[in-house]
């Protein structure tokens, strides 16, 4: 890895893998800091070692990441080292075997190129002639050498519309656990913690994320040890899983990070391996309007292009029209599943209409649900055996809907088709992909004990990668009711991604802190829009809705024909100042100053070693200047040549690096002026 080593060892007598070591090149010169050098009382060897992957049967008491055994029997299994694999493009294959039961486990690391991340999976083979029957199935485990105090933990968690939200905890002993049995990731919990010893304030940091777009878990032992240990994997939902004689399944990946530099440099390694991910695909964002907000399910070609005229006119570069826009669609009951427009809202002619758009100057996208289906729309009279079920029981609707059985193939074939049937048949460049709605009645009937949570991930990433393969010039945003789907897996998959519905103000502003201490800003869709905070409802500025928004990929959802011309030529031009920066923004090393629970919030984006960017809100209380004394608001910023000085782009200002660093950049807020685009030029 870039900076990074990770060392694993067979314990003596191969019946399984140990870490040695996980930190900066060269930290594995020495003894493990992770070796048992004791003896184990009341416990297993394996329960005491630092083991990378182990089931039930070798770790019976500290916690196993694999629990399978054979249909009707005791979930119990042993396994010796089998060999060493051809790794091909993997860096390191590991085969185990249990020969009792035929499992045969193939542990596989690769790390990624050019990061610190180190990618980590399982396949299985059942060799033998019974059914296995797996009741957890963990993608790794990793432990973690925290000190006596424990270990901190950061983790992201909320509800929808909250989406985010940073939390910390020590745990000096015992058990910490998040799982979504959601379907999708789901907005209380993101697949991804972070790990730091409790006794050092913010000394080096391990993180995990999974790849996984359906249920989840992942948790953390402080084990008696006194080192930490992570697993995760994906929920066997509804489960168990059967491995049938000859079988294979693999699990979804794990990436691990690790960093000396705490948190903020953890964040940074994870958006190293965000943008590696998005390989060819990291093109420039453009900056886009949705109409949602402004008409809701009142979709008429002529408002929708006033809309689009007025956001041409401010810098806009793309237009979305979202829900609303397909026969059926008056409001929430109906259309969901019949993605074919209605003509008669666009004067007869949608391809017309998004001519007219496009004359603009404007590219043309859609919002789309197609996982989801209404129970008064033609395709649900056509199949109602295509949603989710159980024989002799009623349907949960939620908002209105259902849901698709994406895991059945006609499901999967229909969905394709009508994707390359709007996409051949019209010049969309966007596509808005949203998911509103969580499994309920996970039941196929006939299907036994089929993984249905499996198959809808695996087609739902088939879709995703046939829209890449097929439809290549098409932009993917992925939102599921805003954040519940932001898992690895999606983001490999997609452009962009919606971090929730929630679009105040301030909210957002702490939405987005969480956020980007996971994932990278060239994924975070954010919009300006006129609405309040949900939890604060504070008025803010349109100046301050609009650089919350800079923060990531611009968007605007507002009613535009309901601003004024000074409104108006101040978003025009706030809209020319972040194509001046915004790709410092997305490919810029990023360092979060300061967080919304303090007065000034702000984020820095530094990009080829001359151009540092400074987004910055007043979010708490005003100094009392003039009318009392009152001295500047100040945020140190990071890494800068303290030698060199640096110049603000906008208003001359000059300032040496040291100043800037140990001083602080200032800052004068007054009620119109509540937030900043700082743009500092090395001289």
């Amino acid at each position: 890895m870039a900076t990074t080593s990770y060392t694993v060892a067979l314990e003596p007598d191969g019946r399984w893998l140990e870490l040695v070591a996980w930190g900066p090149h060269g930290v594995e010169d020495g003894p493990s800091p992770l070796a048992n050098t004791g003896r184990t009382h009341f416990i297993t060897a394996a329960d005491a070692a630092p083991i990378e992957y182990a089931p039930r049967g070798l770790r019976p008491f500290s916690g196993a990441d694999l629990v399978v055994g054979p249909a009707g029997q005791a979930r119990e299994s042993w396994w010796r080292f089998d060999g060493a694999e051809e790794p091909g493009d993997v860096d390191l294959r590991l085969a185990f075997l249990d020969e009792l039961t035929g499992l045969r486990a193939v542990l596989c690391y690769h790390a990624q190129p050019g990061t610190d991340v180190l990618c980590r999976w399982v396949e299985f083979a059942n060799t033998g002639s019974a059914t296995l029957e797996i009741e957890r199935l963990d993608t790794a485990g990793v432990c973690l050498p925290t000190g006596l105090a424990g270990a901190r933990l950061t983790y992201l968690t909320g509800q929808w519309s909250q989406e985010f939200q940073r939390r910390e905890i020590t745990l000096p002993a015992g058990r910490f656990q998040l799982e979504s049995r959601l379907g999708v990731p789901g907005h209380a919990y993101v697949p991804w913690i972070a790990v730091q010893d409790a006794g050092s304030p913010d000394g080096p940091a391990w993180g995990a994320a999974l790849a996984w777009s359906g249920s989840w878990r992942i948790d953390a032992d402080v084990e008696p040890t006194g080192m930490t240990r992570i697993r995760a994997g994906r929920l066997p939902h509804p489960g168990p899983l059967l491995l049938e004689p000859g079988a294979r399944l693999s699990t979804p990946e794990v990436a691990l990070a690790f960093s000396v530099g705490g948190l903020d440099g953890l964040a940074g390694v994870w958006h190293e391996h965000d943008r590696s991910l998005a390989g060819d695909r990291r093109q420039r964002r453009q900056v886009l309007y949705n109409s949602w907000e402004a008409t809701g399910f009142d979709v008429d070609g002529a408002g929708q292009l006033e809309l689009a005229r007025i956001a041409a006119e401010i810098g806009v570069e793309l237009f979305v029209v979202d829900d609303g826009w397909f026969i059926g669609r008056d409001d929430d009951t109906g259309g969901l599943g019949d993605w074919v427009p209605e003509q008669s809202s666009f004067d007869g002619d949608f391809a017309a209409f998004i001519d007219a758009v496009r004359a603009l100057g404007l590219d043309f996208g859609l919002w789309i649900e197609p996982e989801a289906i209404s129970p008064k729309s033609r395709l649900y009279a056509e199949h109602p055996d295509w949603i989710y079920r159980l024989d002799g029981r009623p349907s949960t609707l939620i908002r209105n809907q259902l849901l698709l059985d994406l895991g059945r193939e006609d499901v999967f074939e229909y969905l394709r088709n009508t994707l390359d049937r709007l996409l051949t048949d019209y010049p969309i460049s966007y596509l808005k992909w949203d998911m509103n709605r969580p499994a309920a009645e996970r039941g196929r009937p006939g299907a036994g004990n089929a993984d249905l949570d499996g198959q809808h991930v695996a087609n739902y990433h088939r879709l995703l990668e046939h829209l890449r393969s097929q439809h290549p010039h098409v932009t993917v945003e992925a939102c599921a009711g805003g954040g519940a789907r932001t898992d690895l897996a999606t983001v490999a998959r997609s452009d962009v991604v919606w971090p929730s519905d929630n679009t105040g103000p301030l909210d957002r502003l702490s939405i987005q802190h969480g956020f980007l201490l996971a994932h990278a800003p060239h994924l975070m869709s954010s919009w300006v829009t006129d609405a309040p905070g949900v939890f604060d409802p504070r008025p803010r500025s349109i100046r301050f809705r609009f650089v919350t928004a800079m923060a990531g990929v611009l968007g605007i959802g507002a009613d535009l024909s309901r601003w004024t011309p000074s409104q108006l030529s101040e978003a025009a031009e706030l809209v020319a100042r972040y194509k001046q920066i915004r790709e410092v923004i997305h490919t810029g090393v990023v360092h979060q100053l300061a967080g919304p629970d303090e007065p000034t919030c702000a984020v820095q984006y530094a990009a080829d070693g001359n151009t540092v960017v400074v987004l910055a809100w007043n979010t708490g209380t005003l100094d009392g200047a003039p009318l009392v004394p009152g001295r500047s608001a100040r945020v140190r910023l990071r890494d800068l040549d303290e030698r060199s000085s640096y110049v603000d782009r906008f208003t001359g200002s000059r300032y040496s690096g040291a100043h800037l660093v140990h001083a602080g950049l200032p800052f004068d807020w007054t009620p119109e002026h509540d937030a900043d685009v700082v743009v500092l030029d090395r001289q």
